[in-house]
């Protein structure tokens, strides 16, 4: 039986992963992160082991030992914590950070993929298993955008791709052709209540890949919780890029939306 690594970040996405994988007949020895890995995914691998934030030597030295030669990075970090907590970073990911020419996800994700790399152990794609939540273009939800929101889908989708390609977030909120807020650090659900707060109801929400998505890691991921923070807000409308953007739980947050008036829309950009 194959034998595949995961470093487990927060979110249902490893979880989702670890079972689809188990599905396959796929052994899986997961690491996951103090702070961020949902407790659950102990019970849904062969093998567990916890590390802190910033200790990639010891997720080295675990695949080693474990004779793990391929690998799945399923899950982010709060960028936050690397800024406000005085973690215990190891020296291996200090010359990461120090040698880094900016602390862009992509590009220390990228530094962390080639150190993988050089230590025998090759990075596949984060959807490996799970091609099937990847939706193609249309509707998602009985709920269709009205005509002013997909102006504002059709106004947002470049405007978000850009700002995807800037590695600054992955999503805008958009009302009446106007950018309403940009994701930043703080996140998705975080960026839609901002937005919220400023516009009021009925914005759009738009989600995209980056311009050149490393698909291996920081996918664009949306999933019930997405749902519940657009409610909030009263925020209608959801588009996200077809193919690129991961749905967890996809029946209950499409169920989700409906429910509350949302409308979903994966499109091509």
């Amino acid at each position: 039986m194959e034998t595949i690594g995961l470093i487990a970040g927060k979110s249902d996405f490893p979880l989702l992963f670890a079972k689809a994988a188990k599905s396959k007949g796929i052994k899986v020895v997961a690491v996951g992160i103090e702070g961020e890995t949902k407790p659950e995914i102990e019970r849904l691998v062969d093998k567990f082991y916890w590390v802190r934030l910033g200790e990639l030597s010891r997720v080295l030295e675990i695949f080693k030992s474990e004779g793990i030669k391929r690998a799945v990075m399923a899950g982010g970090i709060t960028k936050s914590r690397i800024f406000n907590e005085a973690l215990k970073i190891d020296g291996l990911m200090k010359s990461i950070l120090v040698k880094a020419l900016d602390k862009k996800d992509d590009t220390l994700l990228s530094m962390i993929t080639s150190t993988l790399k050089s230590a025998g152990v090759e990075l596949l794609d984060s959807t490996l298993f799970l091609e099937d939540l990847l939706p193609d273009e249309g509707a998602l939800t009985k709920e269709k955008p009205a005509l002013a929101q997909e102006e504002d889908i059709k106004f947002g989708s470049r405007i978000a791709k850009e700002v995807a390609g800037l590695d600054i977030g992955l999503s805008i909120f958009v009302k009446d052709k106007a950018v309403i807020a940009v994701e930043d650090i703080e996140g998705t659900d975080a960026m839609i209540r901002r937005g919220g707060r400023l516009a009021g109801p009925g914005g759009v929400v738009i989600k995209v890949a980056r311009p050149k998505q490393n698909m291996k890691f920081d996918i664009p991921v949306i999933g019930p919780q997405t749902i519940r923070s657009m409610a909030e807000v009263k925020a209608n409308c959801l588009a996200i890029e077809a193919k690129k953007t991961l749905i967890i739980d996809k029946e209950e947050t499409v169920a989700l939306a409906d429910n509350n008036g949302i409308s979903m829309m994966a499109v091509k950009i």
